[in-house]
This record gives structure tokens, C-alpha cells and sequence, in this order.
């Protein structure tokens, strides 16, 4: 069985090595491909541009996303792989510093599979990754390739 990756879309540099020292201190095997923008997330899912040639049919096993990114905003990248055949099931997991009702609200218009707020506290940070990595890239049924 391969086991796929975890796409973590975040374009803090220190709390992408943090998320990444959580999923690796909770023992989640999976790789982590980080992308820093909204743009090369998109290139990345769907194999564009620097990611030209990837086989897009290897889809990640869950994709870990910020809110607030530059070139592309995180919600538009949820819109962007919600209305494509390929990926509108992969899940997505809004990881974000925001706040606001009305991204918890759009997020889950847009169909993402859950919103989480990161803790300002890395003890608490660390366990809320380290639960999402579990769940979402071990325990999770990921849906067959269409």
C-alpha cells in the first residue's frame, strides 16, 4: 500500500516547520509537500506551471490549508479543487489563524471538510496537528480515484 502525501499549503515558513515537526513528532509517515502560495497550490494539484508533467492522478491524501496566501486566496483554491472532476474529493482541512464567522461559514460552503484554528500555544497547536494527521492521512478512507 503507498502511502500518500500531505499537501500543507501555508505560506508562513515557521508555521509550516512547525506543522511539520507536529505531524513528524506524532509518527505520521506521510510525506509533506509544503507549497507557499495559493498559486502553487493550484500548479501543484493540477500540474502546472513549476509542476508541469506530475501525474495528478496522484492525489494527496489530504490537504492541509491557510486561509490568508498570497496570489491566490486559500478560499479560492478550495473553489478551484472543489469544481475540478480530479480533486472535488480530496479532503480539505482549512487550517487558518483566522477567526471570522464568515470563513468558517464560506469554507464550509465550499465544501471543506473541516476548519480548525490554530493555537497560538504550540503544546496545543502540536496536539491539534497531530490529531489531523491521524485521522485525516492514517484512520481516513480516502474515496477511490475517479
Amino acid at each position: 500500500m503507498r502511502i500518500r502525501r500531505i499537501l500543507l499549503v501555508e505560506d508562513n515558513r515557521d508555521h509550516a516547520e512547525l506543522t511539520i515537526r507536529a505531524l513528524r513528532k506524532s509518527n505520521v509517515a506521510n510525506e509533506v509537500k509544503t507549497v507557499y502560495d495559493g498559486e502553487e497550490a493550484l500548479d501543484y494539484m493540477f500540474g502546472r506551471g513549476a509542476y508541469a508533467g506530475r501525474d495528478v492522478a496522484d492525489i494527496p491524501a489530504v490537504i492541509l490549508l491557510d486561509l490568508k496566501l498570497p496570489k491566490v486566496d486559500g478560499m479560492d483554491v478550495l473553489k478551484q479543487v472543489r469544481a475540478d472532476e480530479r480533486t472535488k474529493l480530496v479532503p480539505v482541512v482549512i487550517l487558518t489563524s483566522s477567526k471570522e464567522e464568515r470563513d468558517v461559514i464560506n469554507g464550509y460552503r465550499l465544501g471543506a471538510n473541516a476548519y480548525v484554528q490554530k493555537a497560538v500555544d504550540f503544546v496545543r497547536f502540536s496536539e491539534a496537528v497531530k490529531s489531523l494527521g491521524l485521522f485525516w492521512a492514517v484512520l481516513n478512507e480516502p474515496p477511490p480515484a475517479v
